[in-house]
């Protein structure tokens, strides 16, 4: 199998890859989607754009990130018709979302009615979690019906992220427990034991856990039942102050860590906090996760922030050398993927680039050769 083309439908964007075999071929993000004055209408006029402008000339398969799968769906499955109502039912779940990864299914699959069309679901990864790790104590009859539990996110990021920390500590994948920071405008933390995901931060909703560019993370629910009583905010309100105007721009006004960093440095004490609340969340889930593991080989920062914010490397792991976990300091200053810990340390850490594209693009043609 040659040429594969990834889809990757965010609530306002369109990034895309095609592939043939391993080497990328054509690339972009449509941004804006669907903003007054921004970039295309909606997805669906957005993917048209883009098949129509690609050479799909022996095309072999499309993948396409669905961010919920639920409880229904854990592994990537070829798309029908069923498969589509399915992620219909899933919308509740993930409203910002499924929507727009179903708009660039319906389009691709009407263009490209031929090519096989794979979903690789962002909650896959996490359906190795023990019900322990996936289950809310709150009634077990409500939770039930309305479908409460942790379903984390992320999926794609992490599995590629810990299998490419393995190649380059030259371990088997299998054998090494690694806890994995995305920390991009979304965030979350991951505990993988062998390749297998066995506590993460992001929880029912992409919401729950780490500080974001501007989501809370975690909250006391009681904040909620506060701003409804006593604020007069709707549940509409509420919802719009968690996702969108809260993590580092609730804070300082912008969802950037670098300009986050940048006024931190020039002695703004609101930065300098959202610096140190940021960081603080990551530290107390990487020790967490250390206890629930109870060997860690490797810890492994990545996307955006993880990727670039030597400081938020660095100070998220301060304190924790009595668990074998330290950074040097000239490593965290390079770039590329790259072990960041110094000579000897009994803990590896590491900065490795997500490549979430090419992890669905892989799975897609797992998919795609099983059924041929």
């Amino acid at each position: 199998m040659s040429k594969v083309l990834v889809l990757n439908c965010g609530s306002s964007s369109v990034k895309y890859r095609l592939y043939d075999n391993d080497e990328v071929r054509d690339k972009g993000t449509v941004e804006r989607v669907g903003e007054p004055g921004g970039g295309p209408a909606d997805h669906e006029t957005a993917v048209r754009g883009i098949i129509d402008r690609l050479d799909l000339t022996g095309l072999a398969a499309v993948g396409h990130r669905v961010v919920h799968g639920g409880r229904k769906f854990s592994e990537p499955v070829l798309i029908d018709d069923g498969v589509l109502t399915a992620i219909e039912d899933l919308v509740p779940l993930a409203p910002l979302h499924n929507p727009a990864n179903l708009a660039g299914i319906r389009v691709a699959r009407e263009a490209l009615p031929d090519v096989p069309q794979v979903a690789v679901f962002d909650t896959a990864f996490h359906h190795t979690l023990p019900e322990a790790a996936a289950t809310y104590a709150i009634d077990r009859d409500t939770a039930q019906r309305h479908g409460v539990r942790r379903y984390g996110f992320h999926g794609t990021s992490h599995a590629y992220v810990s299998r490419r920390t393995a190649e380059l500590l030259n371990r088997p994948y299998e054998e090494i427990n690694v806890i994995t920071l995305h920390l991009g405008n979304g965030a979350s933390a991951c505990a993988i034991r062998g390749g297998e995901s066995v506590a993460t931060s992001m929880g029912m909703s992409p919401l729950e856990g780490l500080v974001m560019g501007t989501r809370s993370g975690d909250l006391d629910p009681t904040v909620i039942f506060h701003l409804r009583r006593e604020g007069g905010m709707t549940v509409d309100d509420i919802d719009d102050l968690l996702n969108h105007r809260s993590g580092l721009l609730g804070l300082t006004g912008v969802n950037d860590m670098r300009e986050v960093l940048a006024r931190r440095d020039a002695g703004d004490a609101a930065a300098a906090l959202a610096f140190d609340v940021y960081c603080r969340r990551i530290t107390g889930y990487v020790g967490g996760y250390y206890a629930l593991l109870g060997r860690v080989d490797a810890v492994t920062f990545t996307a955006g922030v993880g990727e670039h914010a030597a400081p938020v490397r660095a100070a998220a792991l301060t304190g924790l050398d009595r668990l074998g976990i330290a950074v040097d300091p000239a490593r965290n200053a390079g770039s590329g993927d790259r072990v960041i810990s110094p000579d000897g340390a009994e803990v590896a850490v590491c900065v490795v680039g997500t490549d979430e594209e090419r992890e669905i693009a892989r799975e897609t043609r797992a998919v795609v050769a099983a059924h041929h």
